[in-house]
């Protein structure tokens, strides 16, 4: 009889025990609000892992740490960006550590205007900072073979989601938004663009205009038409946006005389045809709206007096004069307003 007690009181203390290091193992371990990421460099450690792990309070002590990494064979580290959830055991953490379970970047691109800012964008999201970035877009063999070069890259970068690993490369996403972008060039666009005597590239950098002229959905078909007229006729294309591309000066209301002097191959006052690349990252809806422009003899165009965004096409100089003047006249009234009420 008391030997059975013997027995039972070591079963017990053996389950109790089995209990205490499953718990350590596969219970709760994780401390830290819900969604935080642990950001594993390149070139990391063991112990730089841990330290991390330690010094963001994910867990509270090394001991379970060291030994489930021992357990589950984790040597060899992998960099990324891990998702630690609330509540996770020790196991699951060193699991997902261990097999390089990263969760991946979201890189979206909406409007950007520069090399400049893809290269910050790229910076605040990846590994990589916007240093190794810009150095990679400004670099002659890095856009040598993809047939670019610093004015035409930015075409590349179609307003996509790009989904990569944190620890990705400049060259890796760059080559991520390059198959993006010949995929959108499909052969059915290529031909459009044939038609049109112009190449894909050319047809992203005229969107890039017409995407800082309007938001006018209607309109960009017609400024698009207007363009086309112009450079078929070999007159300049004479849009203010590229003179504050030229300028670098992206806020610029009023585009004066004084503006128009601006030396830059991008300043198409100055220099007839399209500038040698696109001056933002036009949208879809632009890039079809050139190729898709119908047929018009609209050779100018003007903001609307009514201000609501839109624009007004005349086919020759004179009615065109006509609808400057109203604008202008119009805008005085409102600037004028503005200031009474001051």
């Amino acid at each position: 009889m008391k030997k059975k007690k013997i027995v039972f009181s070591v079963l017990g203390v053996l389950i109790l025990a089995a209990g205490f290091i499953a718990f350590k193992f596969f219970g709760s371990a994780v401390s830290t609000s819900n969604g935080e990421f642990l950001y594993v460099k390149t070139g990391a450690g063991y112990n730089d892992v841990k330290n991390e792990l330690i010094d963001k309070k994910f867990l509270r002590s090394e001991t379970w740490l060291n030994l489930t990494s021992k357990i589950l064979g984790y040597k060899t580290i992998k960099p990324g960006r891990y998702k630690v959830k609330k509540g996770m055991s020790v196991f699951n953490l060193v699991r997902m550590l261990r097999n390089g379970t990263q969760t991946p970047v979201n890189f979206v691109i909406t409007k950007l205007r520069t090399r400049e800012n893809l290269a910050a964008k790229a910076g605040n999201l990846f590994e990589c900072d916007s240093l190794e970035m810009i150095r990679f877009l400004n670099h002659p063999d890095s856009l040598k073979s993809y047939g670019l070069d610093t004015n035409t890259v930015m075409a590349v970068a179609m307003p996509y989601t790009y989904t990569l690993n944190w620890n990705t490369t400049p060259g890796k996403l760059f080559q991520k938004m390059y198959t993006a972008y010949k995929i959108f060039w499909t052969a059915e666009r290529k031909a459009k663009a044939d038609s049109l005597k112009l190449t894909p590239l050319q047809v992203s950098t005229l969107a890039s205009i017409i995407e800082e002229e309007t938001n006018k959905k209607a309109d960009k078909y017609n400024i698009a038409s207007t363009y086309l007229n112009r450079i078929r006729l070999g007159m300049p294309l004479q849009a203010d946006p590229t003179v504050k591309f030229a300028m670098k000066d992206f806020g610029l209301r009023r585009v004066l005389l004084v503006h128009l002097q601006t030396v830059s191959p991008y300043n198409t006052y100055l220099n007839k045809g399209l500038p040698p690349g696109p001056i933002c990252t036009p949208s879809v809806e632009t890039i079809e709206s050139v190729l898709d422009a119908p047929a018009t003899d609209y050779l100018y165009f003007v903001a609307s007096s009514n201000f609501d965004g839109s624009s007004v096409f005349a086919s020759s100089y004179t009615e065109h004069l006509k609808y400057a003047r109203e604008y202008q006249q119009a805008l005085n009234k409102k600037d004028s307003a503005r200031k009474a009420s001051k």
